[in-house]
């Protein structure tokens, strides 16, 4: 009787252990990772090879996204607004949509599923061939060379990817606004312009920012705890996706009520 108490009271711990030691885990890991982007040396090499990586080569991904979520919310929201004689709100709505929500957003999932899957491989595989051990072994601090410069520029790069695919999002829905819809193409600028606020770019900067270091972090993270040779690297990578889509999501409303709760 004794032992099935026992062996039930260890299934039960086992799962919340496990849990508790992956929060410390994971909290370590930020804590050096945050320490290390901010002291010195910094590899301005490496920063700008990622600047390339994680910037430029998803700028075709971003901009394919944002452009036809523009047109999307253009065509959706017409159709909506037609209903109450409100077709005028059209250029509002794909402002705000894609300003707020849509732009950082898709641009942070398509980011974490093209960079930070590469991310948690390229490191992976490091971590299983033993490199990150030579890289110890040559003084050289794995954090401060492998880690830092993807977080410092997944922070920097998002804000910029967003901002693009701000205007892309807003010249998808001026596209169909104007030549689908026909609307006056004076009118619909206009309104777009009218309807600016800076709060909207702000809030979606932020968003992009913290985006920005949770693929890169969660990218590092996944990668350099893998263990068990090929298989490893590929449970890294997925977990490295999925863990980020998961906290773009969560802490996409957690921005969005600080900035617009009442």
């Amino acid at each position: 009787m004794m032992k099935k108490i026992d062996d039930f009271l260890r299934a039960l711990g086992r799962p919340l252990v496990n849990f508790v030691s992956s929060v410390g885990n994971l909290s370590l890991f930020i804590g050096k990772s945050v320490y290390h982007c901010v002291t010195p040396p910094f590899y301005f090499r490496f920063l700008g090879k990622q600047f390339m990586d994680i910037g430029f080569y998803s700028l075709p991904v971003v901009a394919l996204t944002t452009v036809f979520a523009g047109m999307v919310i253009a065509l959706q929201s017409y159709t909506g607004f037609a209903k109450f004689g409100a077709e005028g709100m059209v250029a509002s709505v794909v402002l705000i949509a894609v300003t707020r929500e849509l732009a950082p957003v898709l641009s942070g999932l398509m980011v974490a599923g093209r960079v930070g899957a590469a991310m948690a491989a390229e490191i992976g595989t490091m971590r299983v061939t033993e490199q990150i051990d030579a890289l110890t072994t040559l003084s050289t601090n794995p954090f401060k060379y492998l880690v830092a410069p993807r977080v410092i520029a997944g922070i920097l790069v998002m804000p910029l990817l967003v901002l693009i695919g701000d205007v892309i999002g807003i010249f998808g829905g001026y596209i169909i606004g104007v030549y689908k819809l026909q609307f006056n193409p004076a009118n619909y600028i206009n309104a777009t312009l009218q309807e600016l606020s800076a709060n909207d770019i702000n809030c979606g900067i932020a968003k992009a920012a913290v985006f920005g270091f949770i693929i890169t972090l969660m990218g590092c993270y996944n990668g350099y705890r893998s263990r068990g040779g090929a298989q490893g690297v590929g449970e890294a990578t997925t977990n490295a996706v999925v863990s980020s889509s998961i906290l773009i999501l969560i802490f996409n409303y957690i921005i969005t009520e600080l900035f617009f709760a009442k």
